[in-house]
């Protein structure tokens, strides 16, 4: 790939006492991962070097002082603040959650600006990171409170898409909060991403029931049959074709979702639950429906091993990567449907 036209990774950076800064570090040792884009992390060089000298790694980095001196086949990094910091490997402390913020902001501030082209985050502690500028239950609402749409968190795989009707709200909340609307919505976003970021141009969408059985007829809870199952119904009539409700047990125990390009949970542990099961440490969390492009790996701060050189880097590598097919494909799918619009 020309230089000119490598796509600028920017990369948060996450709590400063977990893994987060192991997992980037050794996923760009490998230098080959430069042929693929421009990375630009956003913390500072004292944070940075203290981590690798740590960890007895070896990564190469280039300190920038602003985006305009971004160098291609380095991994860049823009000091993002001047204060010292405190790390304590493996422990919740203020400090983690604060410069975890700064690093989030600087990278979405340059995404703002288009400085870069879309970002890669690592883990945050959602606890410490609550502040006067962050009162979010995650990365999620945050974005979709930065950038334009309406936000699905979307979990996958190459083979298994699933995103959540309701995220990050306690399972008190969960019934009340699923109407039609927010059903439509959410199966409008996942569409227009399947279309739009994985170029399949018909997608097949499933479902999953509220209650156990999909309600048993109404012995088990209502909502399937008054609520999800009209909705999928009245959605059909538009042409998708989404299918569904389906018990979520038997959806994954029978492998169902192989025939299915995306799946809607209703709540986030019946979607994480099984999604994790099936392919912990190789999947990715991808937020669709906003104007620009976000992967994070799917695990959290690791600090049980943060400091020990025992973090695998594999699912962000995996983040990384399908955010720049990302990337590409929907750069792909607005110059197609740009020129299928002059061509009328």
């Amino acid at each position: 790939m020309d230089k000119a036209n490598k796509i600028i990774v920017g990369i948060s950076v996450g709590d400063i006492n977990g893994i987060g800064i192991e997992i980037i570090l050794k996923t760009f040792e490998d230098k080959r991962m430069l042929d693929f884009c421009t990375p630009v992390l956003f913390a500072s060089n004292k944070l940075i070097s203290y981590h690798k000298k740590t960890l007895r790694l070896n990564t190469s980095i280039h300190g920038i002082t602003s985006l305009d001196k971004l160098v291609h086949g380095k991994v860049n990094l823009l000091n993002s603040w001047k204060e010292e910091v405190k790390v304590d490997l493996g422990k919740t402390t203020e400090e983690g959650g604060k410069f975890a913020l700064k690093s989030l902001q600087a990278a979405v501030g340059a995404l703002k600006k288009n400085q870069i082209d879309l970002i890669v985050t690592a883990p945050i502690n959602k606890e410490n990171i609550q502040s006067e500028e962050f009162k979010f239950p995650g990365h999620t609402e945050y974005l979709e409170e930065n950038f334009d749409g309406r936000s699905l968190m979307i979990l996958m795989t190459n083979e298994l898409r699933i995103g959540l009707i309701t995220g990050h709200i306690p399972v008190s909340k969960v019934a009340e909060t699923i109407t039609p609307e927010l059903i439509k919505s959410k199966v409008e976003i996942m569409y227009n991403s399947l279309k739009q970021d994985f170029n399949i141009s018909k997608p097949k969408i499933a479902v999953l029931g509220l209650n156990p059985h999909c309600g048993d007829n109404g012995i088990i809870g209502t909502e399937d049959d008054e609520i999800i199952r009209p909705t999928i119904t009245e959605i059909k009539e538009t042409g998708k074709l989404v299918f569904g409700p389906y018990a979520a047990d038997g959806f994954f125990g029978s492998k169902t979702y192989k025939q299915f390009d995306g799946v809607l949970a209703m709540y986030h542990d019946q979607g994480l639950a099984p999604f994790k099961a099936l392919s912990f440490g190789n999947g990715v969390n991808f937020t669709a429906g906003l104007s620009k492009v976000r992967t994070s790996p799917d695990h959290g701060t690791g600090f049980d091993i943060a400091g020990k050189n025992n973090a695998n880097p594999t699912s962000f590598k995996e983040a990384l990567f399908t955010s720049l097919q990302i990337f590409k494909n929907r750069k792909e799918y607005q110059e197609l449907t740009k020129n299928a619009l002059k061509a009328k």
